[in-house]
């Protein structure tokens, strides 16, 4: 597999002039790409240019990072806020969806920048960057005085964009509250930057009264350069555990081969599939979004013929910050006839009888 197709740029491409200058996209749209920069974050870091095809007008490492004049089109049904962060926002930073968990966005940077990104229109230069530090003081009282959180999941922004130094304190003022058992990281940094993942780094994700989890977000298997594999097992081989997070993209994952060698290539990475998100209805995404009967059929066509180590669960952010909901297919139904038997469909699509007694 190639995974060195061009040479890497000595910085990170922020504008539809850097892109056009290193062949990333084509001279004769720079007023249009322009015109997206000027509303949505543009960010390529050297190692994801380094992955792209210029020579390929699907690349599907492209197609996830360079902006498109798709994005200026807003459908009627799409919203800034797409999965209801704001509904569940107590205090600045925090968003407390579910009882055990909370999130707290430390900041609104990220190394690259998703074109499908569902927190589009608040990440990236020109929006509040950090928590300040009142409000970070507030944000741990927060999760203090509620012992039922168990939880507390670092994002924002990458959190990976912290310094070493900061990351440290932050999760050492986690591990200091009794009830907080559990620090998650949502991260793109080891597949996008790499080479942040230093000793330093993996150094400050190791608390002793917390157990540390990484997400590692990564939609396609060629995101796995030798580079991203190092980074991966210093954080696996330092006793960081690691599970994956994956948005189903048109043009990007959306066949069942590509699929299947995204899930293998973490697998391989010791990272644990866990969740492949139906796109969000963020604005101007529509061009990368399927149906969710295009997603099923997909799961669908990795149960049973893949191994189960490498089957994410299927889900839906429901709009209006109501939660994830499970949507893969369904295998499992009632007998219309006999309420105590059960219809069971196989991994090759045959229906068996079940007796629950």
């Amino acid at each position: 597999m190639k995974t060195n197709l061009q040479a890497q740029p000595a910085a990170t491409l922020r504008s539809a002039d850097d892109l056009i200058a290193h062949g990333l996209a084509p001279a004769g749209v720079q007023a249009e790409l322009t015109r997206v920069a000027a509303r949505y974050a543009v960010a390529v870091t050297p190692a994801v240019a380094a992955l792209i095809d210029p020579a390929d007008p699907r690349d599907p490492i492209a197609r996830q990072y360079i902006p498109s004049g798709d994005e200026l089109v807003t459908r009627a049904h799409e919203d800034p806020d797409p999965i209801g962060d704001h509904v569940h926002a107590p205090v600045p930073g925090i968003v407390h969806r579910y009882p055990d968990r909370v999130l707290l966005k430390l900041v609104h940077v990220c190394a690259v920048y998703c074109r499908f990104c569902f927190r589009r229109e608040m990440v990236g230069p020109g929006k509040d960057t950090a928590l300040s530090q009142e409000a970070y003081g507030a944000a741990l009282d927060y999760i203090r005085a509620r012992p039922e959180i168990w939880e507390v999941i670092l994002t924002g922004g990458d959190p990976l964009m912290l310094s070493p130094r900061r990351l440290q304190e932050v999760i050492a003022d986690l591990a200091a509250i009794d009830h907080v058992r559990i620090v998650r990281l949502h991260t793109r940094v080891p597949v996008a930057d790499p080479e942040r993942i230093t000793d330093d780094v993996v150094a400050a994700l190791r608390a002793p009264d917390v157990t540390v989890w990484v997400a590692l977000h990564a939609n396609h298997p060629r995101e796995f350069s030798a580079q991203a594999r190092a980074a991966c097992a210093r954080l696996v081989e330092a006793g960081v555990p690691l599970v994956s997070q994956s948005v189903l993209l048109r043009g990007v994952n959306d066949d069942a081969a590509t699929l299947t060698a995204l899930m293998r290539a973490f697998v391989e990475n010791r990272i644990k599939p866990y969740y492949l998100h139906h796109g969000d209805l963020a604005p101007g995404t529509a061009h990368l979004r399927t149906t969710i009967e295009e997603g099923q059929a997909l799961m669908r066509s990795l149960r049973g013929r893949v191994s189960g180590l490498c089957q994410p669960d299927y889900v839906l952010d429901i709009p209006g910050g109501h939660g994830k909901a499970p949507i893969g297919p369904v295998y499992l139904s009632q007998d219309p006839v006999d309420r105590s038997r059960y219809r069971v469909v196989d991994y090759c699509g045959d229906v068996h009888g079940y007796a629950s007694e």
